[in-house]
């Protein structure tokens, strides 16, 4: 018994003294000195180690590291019961939940017979922005262990069965989302994250959108075209990227149409607002932090900055920063840099989407071919798509009131949000249209007295 207790007490012992070894390392030394002691240990080891280690760091240079992301939600799918600390999280509106591995787990997958061991490391290191201000950035990463003799399985076979792994359970699972600018961060350089978002909930589909019908499936067409062309973009040497100008009245349905686009492909949207950039470096940095298989959308172009003018010797000096550069906003040759420059190349299957109302206010630049390879007119409501919008809100594919309604629309402007108010007044088909007819005639009744 006496040797127990002995024991007992040197065990506990031992841990109050690594407990408090370990409070010293962390609230004294420098975090320079802390990480020097680690990789000076950890090299130490695995110099005698028969393992090869992985790491697998949550961001690769400025970009978020896609293999990390497919770590992550691979591992979630191989999480035991012996798994003792765990992430749980719950999007809105989602019905499963997003289980992931905690910083210091260790997970073991079995493999074609080979045990691939997994663990979460999560770092914190304080970064200088200012002369008097500091941030703390926290290092997320993957520390993948094997032994040597599996290297060209681990790397040719093992680690490109993941990645397709996520991206099939991507395609499946993931919800799509609507993501707005951390511009604060990227306007100061404070880091990570880039991006904010939260899910897309519209509806919008390309059945439900009051547009022409010819127009409707020549748009199908050319974002199917287009997402199984990687093979074609990268043998004729371009980005594997498709640019939309949408121009039109207001009401016309741009938005509907962004929305309908990315339930169709299931691509992310970021929507991107220019006059809450202060520089090209800002907009640059912004843009490599989008994801692939994604939409680009920089809503009234023609309102947001003033891009439509290249103005020429006018007030030069006085718009110029140091070393000559614009360092105060977003300009046009820095927007048309990433949208066909070099800087497009950074990234795959990606949609770049402008809208305006006033497609003739914007610079002959920024439309070309290759920039906007398509540009869609959003127009006022036409018959096929007043049809779309009779089966939306009341389910009638005929009505008595119908030819009165479309010899009506093809007299007057009227836009499909204008025509879908009129039809909402009444849960009653003919009350609506009559609501609808009354509505167009008066239109016709102010423009024939202007």
């Amino acid at each position: 018994m006496a040797k127990i207790n002995t024991i007992l007490s040197t065990a506990a012992s031992l841990a109050a003294s690594a407990v408090l070894l370990r409070t010293i390392l962390n609230e004294f030394l420098p975090c320079q000195i802390k990480d020097f002691i680690l990789s000076s240990t950890f090299t130490f080891f695995t110099r005698f180690s028969s393992d090869i280690t992985i790491f697998v760091y949550e961001i690769h240079g400025m970009l978020p590291n896609e293999m990390y992301k497919a770590a992550e939600t691979y591992l979630g799918t191989k999480i035991s019961p012996n798994t003792r600390s765990l992430q749980v999280a719950m999007q809105e509106d989602s019905s499963n939940l997003a289980v992931t591995m905690n910083p210091g787990e260790i997970i073991v997958d079995l493999f074609h017979g080979i045990e691939f061991s997994w663990k979460l490391i999560s770092q914190e290191k304080e970064k200088s922005v200012f002369d008097y201000t500091n941030c703390t950035i926290e290092t997320k990463f993957f520390v993948l262990s094997f032994h040597k003799k599996n290297r060209e399985k681990a790397l040719n076979v093992y680690l490109p069965h993941i990645l397709q792994q996520f991206k099939s359970i991507r395609q499946e699972e993931k919800p799509i989302k609507i993501y707005t600018g951390n511009y604060d961060y990227w306007n100061h350089g404070f880091g990570s994250p880039a991006w904010n978002g939260v899910k897309l909930s519209h509806p919008a589909t390309f059945e439900t959108l009051a547009m022409d019908a010819e127009l409707k499936r020549f748009m199908k067409e050319d974002l199917e075209r287009f997402v199984r062309r990687k093979d074609y973009y990268r043998r004729v040497g371009k980005a594997w990227k498709r640019g939309y100008l949408l121009y039109g009245p207001p009401g016309t349905g741009k938005s509907s149409l962004i929305a309908a686009i990315a339930n169709f492909l299931r691509f992310d949207i970021y929507d991107l607002e220019l006059t809450e950039l202060r520089s090209n470096s800002a907009l640059k940095s912004l843009l490599l932090a989008t994801s692939n298989r994604s939409i680009i959308v920089i809503e009234d172009i023609d309102c947001t900055i003033d891009l439509y003018k290249r103005k020429e010797n006018v007030n030069a000096a006085e718009s110029l920063g140091r070393n000559g550069c614009h360092d105060d906003k977003v300009t046009l040759s820095g927007l048309l840099n990433f949208v066909d420059g070099l800087w497009s190349t950074c990234g795959d299957e990606r949609i770049i989407i402008f809208t305006t109302n006033h497609k003739e206010r914007l610079d002959s630049a920024l439309l070309r071919p290759g920039r906007m390879d398509m540009h869609v007119h959003m127009s006022y409501c036409c018959p096929s798509g007043f049809k779309t919008l009779l089966l939306n809100y009341h389910n009638v594919g005929n009505h008595p009131l119908k030819p009165e309604v479309e010899r009506l629309l093809s007299e007057v402007e009227a836009t499909p949000a204008e025509v879908a108010e009129e039809l909402m007044k009444s849960d009653d088909s003919d009350d609506a249209m009559r609501c609808l007819v009354k509505f167009l005639e008066g239109k016709k009744v102010e423009s024939s007295d202007q």
